[in-house]
């Protein structure tokens, strides 16, 4: 009997995010990856978190970088492509900070500093799809994740994200195989960001879900699990995970 070689599957989180948003998916793929979810510590800007992941991660993964976790994936593509075994970002973009979204982001830092909750508060229409927000559950997720998570952590993520790279000329020399996922109706990284993404990622697979907004995994998580499974499962297995794998 053949045992097979599981990938790992590495999962960088977002703003205001953290295990909670990815728990449908670590634990419906366990069968088929070895998942877990990024903690970047300490780290102070988008490059600092890419080498925190990298010095913690095995030395060959698939990664998925939901929102601010695409930044640091797209980072990780450019300092160790060879690592990397699959890509898969979610909700995120290749485009740097525009000045509108910098005036935007600082001011919400500068409510954040003053009241923590009005920024969960204010955010929740735009992480969570109107027909999701029906389902009280994924409120109180969201809700006590974000306060999990902290006001000085989100102050330290939002100048990250402020201060982050543009990743657009880089696209192309991305060669692993990727899936781009998104939301319908995500107001925070529209339908056209994402398109650019596949656009820019040779042979790269877009899923635009529907009736989903920002949170995928936690507004969409039977949808986004069932995606990202079929999409492991028809990639060609024995090139990028070993034989073993492919044999089970």
């Amino acid at each position: 009997m053949i045992t097979a070689k599981k990938p790992n599957f590495v999962i960088l989180p977002g703003l205001l995010t953290d295990e909670a948003l990815f728990h449908h998916q670590v634990r419906t793929l366990s069968d088929i990856a070895h998942c877990s979810v990024a903690d970047y510590g300490m780290a102070e800007n988008i490059a600092d978190m890419a080498h925190g992941v990298l010095a913690q991660a095995p030395e060959q993964f698939v990664l998925m970088g939901f929102s601010m976790g695409g930044y640091v994936a797209l980072e990780i593509m450019r300092i160790a492509p060879e690592r990397v075994q699959a890509l898969v970002l979610v909700s995120t973009s290749a485009r740097a900070e525009s000045e509108e979204a910098r005036t935007a982001r600082a001011k919400m830092m500068g409510q954040a500093q003053n009241n923590f909750q009005i920024v969960l508060d204010l955010m929740m229409p735009k992480f969570l799809h109107p027909s999701r927000m029906r389902y009280h559950s994924n409120v109180i997720i969201v809700y006590t994740m974000g306060l999990r998570v902290g006001q000085e952590t989100f102050l330290r993520h939002s100048r990250a994200i402020m201060d982050r790279s543009d990743s657009r000329s880089y696209l192309g020399k991305i060669t692993c195989p990727t899936l781009i996922l998104c939301g319908r109706d995500d107001v925070l990284t529209p339908v056209a960001l994402h398109e650019e993404l596949a656009a820019g990622i040779t042979g790269a697979q877009l899923r635009i879900l529907p009736e989903s907004a920002h949170f995928l995994t936690i507004g969409r998580p039977a949808l986004v699990s069932k995606v990202l499974r079929n999409w492991l499962m028809e990639l060609d297995l024995a090139k990028t995970f070993g034989e073993d794998f492919a044999a089970a």
